[in-house]
């Protein structure tokens, strides 16, 4: 579990969060699926909610939606957009909670030296929210969502703020997430990156490109400290 004796002292790790840090997918389905049901539109499955989630909330609406072979205008989708984040925020850590392992990693990561930070395109005062239901907002020296950047994942200026706001510096940062938009920043930045094979992938999680893909949270801090070796 741990960073194998060595010091992180001055090390950022950067997460994303839905999918990476905690399996949101339960109450954003559910969320969706009331959103859906203002346009007599199908529910979205869990399967397929999971395959939807990481642009955030406008996107997951837009693809939702064109699965059932609708596109919606840009005002429709700002109100459906509103009409979701209600739904969301009546019932954000519902079902939601942190992957296995992850809090006992985190514990591992500070107790070496390192900061964290989350990097997430859910909008700031849902991450905010969501973290604080869970307990594990006190965790995170920055929580940096699309809303607080001019360019989101997969630009390369969504990492840099949060690492930068954390307190570091890209050549001693690490970037763990589970989708392309984090790999595709994390390399612009050049930044390293950890892919979790068990979050909400746009692709094969080996096909993504990340320096390491770990299969449990437990193999996340040695991870980062290999990479910062």
């Amino acid at each position: 579990m741990g960073a194998e004796g060595m010091s992180l002292q001055g090390a950022v790790v950067a997460f994303d969060l839905d999918g990476t840090l905690v399996d949101t997918a339960p109450d954003l389905v559910r969320a969706l699926n009331h959103t859906l049901d203002l346009e007599g539109l199908p529910h979205a499955s869990l399967a397929q909610a999971r395959q939807f989630v990481g642009q955030g909330a406008r996107k997951l609406i837009e693809r939702a939606s064109a699965a059932s072979g609708v596109d919606f205008d840009a005002p429709k989708l700002d109100a459906l957009t509103d009409a979701f984040i209600a739904f969301y925020r009546q019932a954000i850590a519902q079902d939601s909670t942190p992957f296995p392992g992850c809090l006992d990693a985190l514990d591992a990561l500070e107790a070496a030296g390192a900061g964290l930070c989350v990097c997430t395109n859910k909008r700031t005062d849902l991450s905010e929210a969501l973290l604080d239901a869970l307990g594990m907002r006190q965790r995170f020296r920055a929580i940096v969502g699309a809303d607080s950047v001019a360019n989101k994942k997969p630009h390369p200026e969504h990492v840099l703020t949060a690492i930068a706001r954390a307190g570091g510096l890209a050549h001693r940062a690490v970037m763990v997430g589970d989708s392309s938009a984090d790999v595709r920043a994390a390399q612009a930045a050049n930044v390293k990156c950890i892919v979790v094979s068990f979050g909400y992938h746009d692709a094969a999680p080996h096909s993504l490109g990340a320096d390491i893909v770990a299969d449990h949270f437990n193999a996340i801090p040695r991870s980062v400290a290999a990479l910062l070796a």
